[in-house]
């Protein structure tokens, strides 16, 4: 556990963070054979003071970090790893629906992940990345806390300007429950300056969502885009639901403003209001003992990526 406080501790340092990442839906094009690209990103986001519908309300902090690697095997495919961690600090106030009781503290998630991509014939691709991820509240540990599943994604490339596929997700989620879902990809140059895109990469808690940006002057841009996200973790035993699982589902509505630092480095800046959210705590024996919806309200995010 010393590894999870090291980060914990580096993460918490950050002013805001984010589960806002940096990663790959779509095979890399014209990358040197026997290359490796090499990346690392930092994520941040703070929940405001957000109203619970049943009573009292609550706020968040996350903070995450990603190192992705990449090697190009031959002209046509490619493997890649990616090491993260992040952890969330939970804060509540008169939670009135469970009995002035705190659902959650702090979430820890470190997990690590594997992709392949090849490309075929006619514009065709395909890509398949499984992952594990410890996701638990602190003290935890890794026992029954592993979320574990795969993405797989066909895409077919129509110009230089159009690639669209699909992709699905499978994933067994703190070992009781199996989530599957389909996910749209698309990567569509529509002007110069206009393009529609994922935001995120397909994982355990959604897919890649959508994301429309313009192009500004001097290395500036500007995007708007949505996204599903659940999330699903253990509790601890000292938790008022000990070794119990809590959940928090919402839809990120978002605007974003980005800069290009250098060749190899960026950074984006986020304003978001998280809707649709609700939240849940499932009792050891499988009974959901507290559920709840909560009040849009507005989140705050930044990425920084350096490129190596």
């Amino acid at each position: 556990m010393k590894f999870l406080t090291y980060y914990k501790l580096l993460l918490s340092s950050l002013i805001f963070s984010a589960s806002i990442t940096y990663a790959q839906n779509f095979a890399p094009q014209n990358v040197t054979v026997g290359s490796v690209s090499t990346s690392l990103n930092v994520n941040a986001i703070n929940q405001f003071d957000t109203n619970i519908n049943s009573g009292g309300s609550f706020s968040w902090q996350d903070a995450n970090i990603h190192f992705n690697n990449r090697y190009q095997l031959d002209a046509n495919s490619s493997i890649g790893l990616n090491l993260r961690d992040g952890y969330q600090n939970w804060s509540w106030r008169t939670v009135t629906g469970l009995g002035n009781n705190t659902p959650w503290g702090g979430i820890q998630s470190p997990g690590v992940g594997l992709s392949y991509f090849q490309k075929f014939d006619s514009g065709w691709s395909a890509g398949f990345s499984p992952s594990i991820d410890w996701i638990a509240e602190n003290g935890v540990g890794t026992a029954g806390s592993a979320t574990y599943g795969a993405t797989g994604s066909v895409t077919k490339k129509f110009s230089e300007d159009l690639t669209i596929g699909l992709g699905t997700g499978v994933f067994r989620q703190t070992t009781d429950k199996t989530k599957i879902f389909p996910y749209l990809l698309i990567n569509w140059k529509i002007t110069d300056k206009l393009s529609l895109n994922n935001p995120l990469p397909a994982g355990p808690s959604g897919g890649a969502g959508l994301e429309l940006s313009y192009a500004l002057a001097d290395k500036w841009s500007l995007a708007g885009g949505a996204a599903y996200r659940s999330y699903r973790f253990r509790l601890s035993n000292s938790n008022y639901t000990p070794n119990g699982i809590g959940q928090n589902s919402f839809i990120p509505i978002f605007t974003r403003l980005s800069y290009a630092i250098d060749k190899s480095s960026s950074a984006d800046l986020y304003l978001a209001a998280n809707t649709g959210g609700k939240l849940s705590v499932t009792n050891s024996s499988g009974t959901t003992s507290y559920r709840t919806n909560y009040q849009t309200d507005v989140a705050v995010a930044v990425s920084v990526t350096k490129r190596f």
